[in-house]
């Protein structure tokens, strides 16, 4: 016997067919789950932290600059290889131009990492006060520094190219006084360059090797036929100064006035500041200022084959550590000063960890492929076959400092931002002091032979960074 239906329900209907009336079909609700996201929505929020990070978007910036001016600089090297060549001509530029612009690169350098932890710790009103007194106090010191080059120049030229030829002697000494000007340009954007990277504004100096590169070739197309080789040193001074303009608008864009202008901190504290970042940088700038001067030993052109080299050298090490290490440098600042030691070393060991692959690759490629690389490049007009054959062997012993070269750096400036300078100074002398023992010892004047002991020494020296860094580790994660 059926049971009959309540009064208040429906009664129940057969479940509807498909068109064609074969099977029942299923009536399925929708459900929509609300304790994991869709994959979608996961990619786009990922997506979306990614683009907003600023640490990625200075390292963009930064990239975008260094491509530019990486670009350029190969249309640079393109027009003195084609003027110049392999001829003691070279040399004389090369010799006078590689040691400044290695100085004006260890200022830049040594004014971010000292200032940029200082300036980003202070309030908006007391950073105008210390960028103020930074921009004046070392004002002094560059101009000094450019006088003492120009007056020096004389005796710096039988230091840092002691086999260049004597008819050339004096080109070389003209060039490296018009070259020295740069560095009090390029020491005082490197004050305007801190406080902007203070405010994570990377643009303006991102682009201070296009700005050289472009009046460098501009400089010599266009003087040539009246300065001869000096035209290239007159282009660089005035993209020297051009970018100082440009970063000095830019910085006094972001000043606060409003505030009290007065700094407590004595010139003499900040004058001693970057006291370590100097001696760091400079130790690896002197390791490729050895290995030019003991260049000139070997024979003609053997100075500009090097400098020609080294744009395959620095390119890579241009793209792997400037984006990385300046969009680092301020993460693990901000990490250091809120005591979360353990993040900055995470960041730092994945970053590190990145880079050498990175770098390990771009070395084996480059060597692989450097004859047909260096042919394409530069072989027209004054470089010849035989140019680009010297230029290649020499490659081969100095293309593999760009993978410590490029490791180090990363190690040294992360350790730099976690106010740990001793390492960093010790092991950036343990390259120049291995590449002048190598290269007296077992010096060679094959041309293969010429930057094996820089490219080992590089390598060693970040070894027993990351060695000593390990050791150190504990200890300072218990003092943080």
């Amino acid at each position: 016997m059926k049971r009959p239906w309540p009064p208040f329900a429906a009664p129940e209907r057969p479940p509807p067919r498909n068109p064609a009336g074969f099977a029942p079909v299923s009536p399925k609700r929708p459900t929509l789950n609300t304790t994991q996201p869709s994959q979608a929505w996961t990619a786009e929020a990922a997506f979306s932290r990614v683009v907003e990070s600023p640490l990625v978007r200075g390292g963009l910036t930064i990239m975008a600059g260094i491509l530019t001016g990486n670009l350029l600089g190969f249309v640079r090297v393109a027009v003195t290889a084609y003027l110049l060549g392999t001829h003691s001509r070279a040399d004389s530029l090369a010799v006078a131009i590689g040691p400044v612009d290695t100085l004006n690169q260890v200022l830049i350098n040594s004014m971010v990492f000292a200032f940029v932890p200082m300036l980003t710790a202070c309030p908006a009103a007391q950073r105008t006060a210390l960028f103020l007194k930074l921009s004046r106090s070392f004002a002094w010191v560059f101009a000094i520094l450019s006088a003492v080059l120009m007056l020096a120049a004389p005796w710096l030229m039988r230091v840092l190219a002691p086999g260049l030829d004597p008819q050339y002697y004096g080109a070389a000494v003209t060039n490296f006084r018009i070259l020295s000007l740069s560095t009090l340009a390029a020491g005082a954007a490197a004050v305007q360059c801190a406080l902007l990277y203070t405010g994570r504004r990377f643009a303006p100096m991102a682009f201070y090797q296009a700005a050289l590169n472009v009046c460098t070739v501009a400089g010599a197309l266009l003087l040539w036929k009246w300065l001869g080789v000096a035209a290239f040193a007159a282009g660089y001074l005035a993209g020297a100064w051009v970018q100082l303009v440009i970063v000095y608008l830019a910085a006094r864009r972001g000043l606060d006035t409003s505030g009290d202008r007065s700094c407590d901190i004595h010139w003499r504290d900040l004058l001693a500041k970057p006291a370590f970042f100097v001696i760091y940088a400079a130790g690896l700038g002197l390791n490729i200022t050895f290995t030019r001067a003991y260049a000139t030993h070997v024979g003609p052109g053997m100075a500009a084959a090097l400098d020609y080299c080294m744009r395959g050298v620095g390119v890579p090490l241009a793209l792997l550590v400037s984006p990385t290490s300046n969009s680092l440098l301020p993460e693990i600042a901000r990490l250091r000063s809120l005591f979360r030691l353990k993040e900055a070393f995470r960041l730092i060991d994945r970053t590190i960890g990145l880079v050498a692959l990175v770098a390990v690759g771009g070395c084996a490629f480059a060597i692989l492929f450097r004859v047909p690389a260096i042919a394409l490049l530069f072989q027209h007009g004054n470089f010849t076959g035989d140019s680009t054959r010297l230029v290649a062997a020499v490659f081969l012993g100095l293309g593999p400092s760009m993978v410590g070269w490029s490791l180090l750096e990363i190690a040294s400036r992360s350790l730099f931002a976690l106010d740990r300078p001793w390492l960093p100074v010790i092991a950036a002398l343990v390259p120049l002091l291995f590449n002048v023992a190598f290269t007296l010892h077992f010096g060679s004047f094959r041309p293969e032979w010429i930057g094996v002991g820089s490219s080992a020494g590089l390598l060693i020296g970040f070894a027993m960074l990351m060695a000593m860094a390990r050791m150190n580790r504990p200890r300072w994660l218990a003092e943080g």
